[in-house]
């Protein structure tokens, strides 16, 4: 689960991380009455979605003033107006795709006087097994190019879970970043402070980009972005209330609700499958018969009709869906219940496009007999490969 920019800042500062002064308005009387409580001189506009490359970003609508969704302004008047070309408009950076997000609340953030730009996050790596930090001089831009351009100004510290953070990593890290003296102090609570709300809250990723280095010395986040295991969130009810729903996909809010794995893709091919590695293996099998999937979906290994029906349907519920492969190697989950469910969603929606069915496993004889008597015209397979090769062809016939 991921959170705004402002509700990541609340977290850490539980936990000891400085930050500086702001808040959240939804107006631009909001925004108005925001700055006018913050220190004067210099103000942060900041627009509140769920995607990276704000700053670098546009506006669709020429009322968002055709600049970045990240802004700097010196007076309480441009930050209103400022907040008045933000909200209500659309902003497209690298990460929302042409689509863009629409800015429905923005964050504004007393300015600081700053000296260095840095990158820092905090993740699980897979790996070893433990919560790595990662660390660059090279702040203000995207980790990715860094780590094709320049590798070697990446810097990695794994942390034992039996220790937890020592001083001896902080001090690496700020070494390596060529911070000195007073510095490195503030540098080593920050890290602390970092990886203490990290272990606390249960999250998967944690971004400060850039982390900066202020003319007074203090290492402060500039920028915080936070994501959660969303399997843990049941122990934190405190963060599962700053889900902001607006932010996600509707396909994929409503999969959630029942307890469905989907993730919306850019394809023409629907795809509904049991098991996270199956589903993986087939949208790579669509790819290379000449199809590309339009989704992920796993409905998991005790599936009810029920959600069976649901899936079809929220595959069916994407304009660009014009094949569907379901793909299902029964074990736990009963390859009965999936036909009953595939013909019962067939039936409510009135299929429109190809349906190409491959089963194997528990009950599989008697899955495919519901679907040969159902009188729908629902394309067997024998195995994946074969599956493919017939939803990319059916796809091709029918457009």
């Amino acid at each position: 689960m991921n959170i705004h920019e402002y509700q990541a800042k609340q977290v850490l500062k539980k936990y000891g991380v400085p930050v500086l002064p702001g808040g959240i308005a939804y107006t631009p009387e909001e925004a108005q009455k925001v700055a006018e409580g913050l220190p004067q001189g210099v103000y942060v506009v900041k627009s509140q979605i769920h995607a990276g490359g704000r700053g670098k970003g546009t506006f669709k609508e020429a009322s968002g003033g055709g600049k970045g969704g990240v802004r700097v302004v010196k007076s309480v008047a441009d930050v209103k107006e400022n907040a008045k070309q933000m909200l209500g408009n659309t902003l497209v950076t690298i990460q929302t795709g042409p689509a863009g997000k629409t800015v429905k609340r923005i964050y504004i953030e007393a300015g600081c006087n700053i000296s260095r730009e840095l990158y820092l996050s905090m993740l699980v790596d897979r790996g070893s097994s433990r919560v790595t930090i990662m660390a660059s001089t090279e702040g203000g831009v995207n980790i990715e190019d860094v780590a094709h351009d320049s590798p070697e100004k990446i810097i990695l510290q794994t942390i034992d879970p039996a220790t937890g953070i020592q001083g001896f990593h902080c001090r690496k890290i700020a070494f390596a970043l060529g911070l000195k003296d007073n510095q490195i102090k503030s540098a080593t609570k920050l890290l602390t402070s970092l990886y203490s709300a990290f272990l606390a809250t249960d999250a998967s990723m944690l971004e400060i980009n850039p982390l900066v280095v202020t003319a007074d010395g203090d290492v402060l986040p500039l920028d915080a972005k936070m994501n959660f295991d969303s399997n843990a969130l049941y122990r934190h009810p405190d963060i599962l209330e700053l889900r902001d729903e607006d932010e996600e996909d509707p396909m994929e809010l409503e999969a959630s609700k029942h307890d469905l794995n989907y993730i919306k893709l850019d394809g023409s091919i629907g795809c509904m499958v049991n098991g996270a590695g199956l589903a993986m293996a087939t949208m790579d099998i669509i790819k290379l018969k000449g199809g590309s999937p339009a989704n992920f979906l796993d409905v998991g290994g005790g599936a009810t009709r029920e959600r069976v029906t649901k899936a079809f349907k929220i595959i069916l519920s994407d304009a660009n869906v014009e094949g569907i492969l379901v793909n299902i190697f029964g074990g736990i989950m009963r390859c009965d219940v999936i036909a009953e469910g595939v013909v019962a969603a067939a039936r409510e929606v009135s299929l429109n496009v190809p349906l190409v069915v491959r089963l194997e496993g528990t009950n599989v004889e008697l899955g495919k007999k519901i679907m040969r008597e159902s009188g729908l015209p629902i394309i067997s397979a024998d195995n994946l490969a074969d599956a493919a090769e017939k939803v990319v062809k059916a796809v091709k016939e029918a457009a």
